[in-house]
């Protein structure tokens, strides 16, 4: 998802009438970018609401970003011989800002009145990354998080293209300053200074792309320097375009193919899991190619189609489009509950998306032009201020609310209830108690609940999936009797608390190293269709303290459940023989069930009662550890029936929020589980 240059009607060709130079670049106006730019936002929202995936249009939006902002610059630079970095910066933050501003604002709106409070706290956050314009590195770490990947989508991750454009702007009039200077201590065209400038950065940011893809495609969406290639492309098309002149017939072809190549990207593509590589050189490539074509003069030109009126005052649209088409979906979709807009639902969004867009033309980009349009205000003050007009309320009023959020945590840790009132999984434990218990609020509240996370990982212990360190935490008395190590991954991590309690209580050191989406095991592990060559590195790394280490038991999880099924993965058994080899006893823990549903987001909505899934959604009938043959030196346990009570496995139990995900154990409900920890610890080990 990207977003074309507001503003930008009259879009024109950004070079200068040399002699040579084909008609059809000569003249500046340059009518089928507004049609290309019509094409590419309703390919984005199209694709998002009906189909769930992404088109390629943003990269599309990329290279005419870099056409037409390089184009302007190298006017400056030829006319002026400097660029008015001022000046600039505040104009396009005058052009930009009222619209982006006034969409956050509604998203600020929708959120408070449709969107579940557990997803209050990350929106406000993201609200003031967007306003900011560094949304696209916050949805990048978020990518690389484990335990945030499932999370819904934001109303504003759409934002992310607009952060990457944000940050162009401000890097490429220095870059083209610093070649202008160059030329003039070098003696050369400041033009093919800028242009040597310019395809260094394609070249080298095109590589970048090509392996960060390879080895992180998730991170690699969102990464600017994975992306600023495509604008360098739009860049060197601007300074060299007025070097072609092509037959209207070649031209004629050129258009059609590069719009059928735009418009069957989306189809033939997966585009979110292979962008940004050279794979993006599909879509760039076509909107190049429809550059180039221009005004063919010809009428079975595709100009013919982008020069058409109705597309032309849509491409006039696009960027009140796309800041709206997201959010409005992102609230249509969790309102009506589901995962795909039905054909009358997505036609009703993109009806209020053209809406919105129009009055966010009409009222908000228009209100500030006439603002401006006296001399006297076209001023980099003026400009800033109208900008910080809009701005400035947005990011106050998230910050305010962030604050509020925070206050209201601090308070309700403060006054958590006893025990008697949120037993968790104690009621599971006591014939009845289930039945007899008052009902009370849902502790965590859901608000907080991703934040309920034990010291295991407030400490910085549990380190995130692109980490190769191996961060060891320790604590108890070093010379106990007893020493048990934690090691796994985020579902062995949610047993700490329990851990730390029983651990505590006896006297014992308890030492723990975990890392996200990495299972204890010998096997082969696998991420986004790659070996996961971070989690290899950080297993090794975790063998060999435990080799040093030697503690009397490590706990891990026995079984891998998931909706494909339970099993024990070879590697795990092949893990704890090296074990054994070492002398240290394996105490492994089932794994639990997984949700069919998001837990906290489930009891936002209102009904807890209809928050329930079975466990045998991911779970085997029965522990496949039963029918195994292993080590001697494994002790299993079991404590499903008091996480799913029944075969069920309830959002709330004993008033206690048990997921604060689909997966993953909140630490309040893990805390309650202790006294059944400890009985099973003490059983399997001897202690």
């Amino acid at each position: 998802m990207s977003v074309p240059v507001a503003g930008a009607a009259a879009a024109s060709a950004d070079a200068p009438s040399t002699p040579g130079s084909a008609a059809w670049v000569r003249t500046g106006f340059r009518p089928e970018i507004e049609g290309l730019r019509a094409i590419a936002v309703v390919l984005v929202a199209v694709y998002h609401i009906w189909f769930g995936r992404v088109s390629g249009g943003v990269d599309v939006f990329l290279v005419l970003t870099g056409f037409l902002i390089t184009g302007s610059l190298m006017r400056a630079l030829e006319r002026d011989g400097r660029i008015g970095f001022v000046a600039f910066w505040t104009r396009l933050l005058r052009r930009l800002a009222p619209a982006a501003a006034f969409a956050l604002g509604g998203v600020l709106a929708a959120t408070y009145l449709w969107l579940p409070r557990s997803r209050w706290a990350d929106i406000m956050s993201e609200v003031r990354a967007a306003a900011l314009y560094h949304e696209n590195w916050a949805l990048a770490r978020a990518a690389v998080d484990y335990l945030a990947r499932d999370a819904a989508p934001s109303p504003v991750q759409h934002f992310w293209s607009l952060s990457i454009q944000g940050q162009f702007y401000v890097l490429w009039p220095v870059l083209l300053t610093l070649a202008a200077f160059v030329a003039a201590r070098a003696r050369l065209p400041v033009r093919h200074a800028v242009l040597a400038a310019v395809t260094t950065v394609l070249v080298c940011s095109l590589a970048y792309s090509v392996w960060i893809t390879a080895s992180d495609q998730a991170w690699a969406y969102f990464d600017t320097g994975a992306r600023l290639w495509e604008l360098a492309l739009g860049a060197v098309l601007a300074l060299t375009i007025h070097r072609f002149d092509l037959p209207a017939g070649l031209r004629t072809v050129m258009g059609w193919v590069g719009v059928v190549a735009l418009v069957t990207c989306g189809l033939l593509l997966p585009v979110a899991t292979l962008f940004p590589g050279y794979v993006a050189l599909w879509p760039t490539g076509a909107a190049v190619l429809v550059i180039l074509a221009g005004n063919t003069g010809s009428r079975f030109g595709a100009d013919r189609l982008l020069t058409w009126r109705p597309l032309t005052a849509l491409g006039g649209l696009s960027y009140g489009i796309y800041l709206w088409h997201w959010p409005i979906l992102v609230c249509y979709l969790y309102v009506t509950d589901r995962t795909l807009a039905s054909p009358l639902g997505g036609a009703a969004v993109l009806a209020l998306s053209l809406a919105l867009a129009w009055v966010t033309h009409k009222v908000v980009e228009g209100g500030t032009d006439r603002l401006t349009r006296p001399a006297r205000r076209r001023t980099p003050v003026w400009s800033l201020g109208l900008a910080a007009a809009f701005l400035v309320p947005v990011v106050a009023l998230s910050l305010a609310w962030s604050g509020q959020i925070a206050e209201d945590q601090r308070i309700r840790r403060e006054h958590a209830g006893e025990p008697e009132s949120y037993p968790g999984a104690l009621a599971v434990a006591e014939a009845g108690a289930l039945a007899d218990l008052e009902e009370l609020p849902v502790l965590p509240d859901p608000v907080d609940a991703q934040m309920d996370l034990s010291a295991h990982h407030t400490e910085g212990c549990h380190v995130n999936l692109n980490s190769t360190d191996l961060v060891v935490c320790d604590r108890g008395p070093a010379d106990a009797e007893h020493t048990l190590a934690v090691v796994g991954a985020s579902r062995t991590a949610h047993w700490y608390p329990a851990l730390a309690a029983v651990a505590e209580e006896h006297g014992w050191r308890l030492v723990s190293f975990t890392k996200s989406g990495c299972q204890f095991s010998t096997d082969t592990p696998y991420r986004d269709g790659g070996v996961f060559t971070e989690c290899q590195e950080w297993d090794a790394k975790a063998m060999a303290e435990l080799e040093r280490l030697r503690p009397d038991a490590v706990f891990t999880s026995s079984t891998r459940a998931t909706p494909a099924g339970e099993t024990i993965p070879e590697g795990f058994a092949e893990r704890w023989l090296q074990l054994g080899e070492w002398g240290i006893d394996v105490v492994a823990m089932r794994d639990l069930p997984r949700l069919d549903y998001q837990s906290a987001e489930c009891v936002e909505r209102g009904d807890p009662e209809r928050c329930t899934s079975p466990a045998t959604y991911s779970q085997a009938p029965s522990d496949p550890v039963a029918d195994a043959d292993l080590p001697s030196n494994v002790t299993t346990m079991d404590l499903t029936r008091y996480v799913c009570p029944s075969g069920e496995c309830d959002a709330v139990v004993g008033n206690v929020l048990v997921f604060w995900d689909h997966s993953h154990m909140t630490a309040t409900y893990a805390r309650t589980l202790s006294p059944m920890v400890e009985e099973a610890l003490l059983e399997a080990t001897g202690w």
